[in-house]
């Protein structure tokens, strides 16, 4: 049993309406992403490359369960953050120190220092510069 041609044409739309309605709250989705892809009004490139850079670390230096990296990881990617070394057409270069879990809060010395070069796009580590004790 087929719905009768009212039935049909309101249901159209109706269903018009929903398109619409779902084109629209999609567009105004895509237009609030830039804003929330940017911390601080920085590309999200650099906050992608310093998350990259923290995992790396992370991951080089045995796991969550026994390496914390140094706050300054956990900061974002603004120009004062210490532990970003360098910014350039090769990409960024970060260094930091990292020990125990809660090393920092616990005034312990860091037990590690990794330097790594992350590419422009923070997508990759070009190179581990460096991942031992603290110089």
């Amino acid at each position: 049993m087929q719905p009768s041609r009212s039935i049909r044409r309101r249901l159209s739309r109706n269903g018009r309406r929903f398109t619409h309605l779902l084109l629209s709250c999609g567009s105004l989705l895509l237009l609030s992403l830039p804003a929330a892809a940017q911390q601080d009004g920085l590309p999200f490139h650099e906050i992608r490359a310093l998350n990259l850079a923290r995992n790396t670390g992370v991951i080089l230096n045995g796991g969550l369960t026994v390496y914390q990296p140094a706050s300054c990881m956990f900061a974002g990617s603004a120009p004062g953050n210490p532990c970003i070394i360098r910014r350039g057409p090769d990409g960024f270069v970060f260094r930091f120190l990292g020990g125990q879990p809660g090393w920092q809060v616990e005034n312990q010395p860091p037990s590690r220092e990794t330097e790594l070069l992350v590419a422009p796009d923070g997508r990759t580590v070009i190179q581990v510069i460096y991942n031992g004790a603290p110089r």
